[in-house]
């Protein structure tokens, strides 16, 4: 699949059953170097203290970054796979939802990086992650 040919239909689509799917993630703009989600903070993403829990953070962040980046790459010949990913939590959330945007820092042939913040209903930052991803290719094409 090429970059021309995503929807938020079918990025939407592709998260249905998976942890971003389970956690209610949902990709609300694309952009060409950059993508946009939601998600939501209650009982899937609070942790003990009803906070937002810092995983589901950092799992919104590589959601949203490992996305972007199948969208920068022939998704029927390559593949990308996080190598290493970051979180600082600098806000709590209690409740509503909260908004990531993953940037395009690097696209290279092999490795790409992406920059997600994670903003409350606000604006006001919540998490700053980086995201490296591996582009692989697939197995006969």
């Amino acid at each position: 699949m090429k970059k021309a040919d995503y929807t938020l239909e079918i990025l939407n689509a592709w998260n249905k059953d998976t942890m971003g799917g389970h956690l209610g993630m949902e990709f609300t703009e694309i952009g060409d170097d950059y993508l946009c989600g939601k998600m939501p903070v209650d009982h899937r993403t609070h942790q003990p203290m009803g906070l937002l829990h810092g995983g589901a953070s950092a799992a919104f962040a590589e959601t949203l970054g490992s996305v972007a980046g199948i969208m920068q790459v022939d998704s029927d010949k390559q593949a990308c796979v996080g190598i290493e990913v970051n979180a600082n939590h600098v806000k709590s959330v209690r409740n509503g939802y909260v908004y990531g945007k993953a940037t395009a820092v690097h696209i290279g042939t092999k490795t790409q990086v992406w920059d997600i913040r994670i903003t409350n209903a606000g604006g006001n930052l919540v998490c700053v992650s980086r995201l490296t991803l591996a582009v692989l290719d697939r197995a006969n094409g």
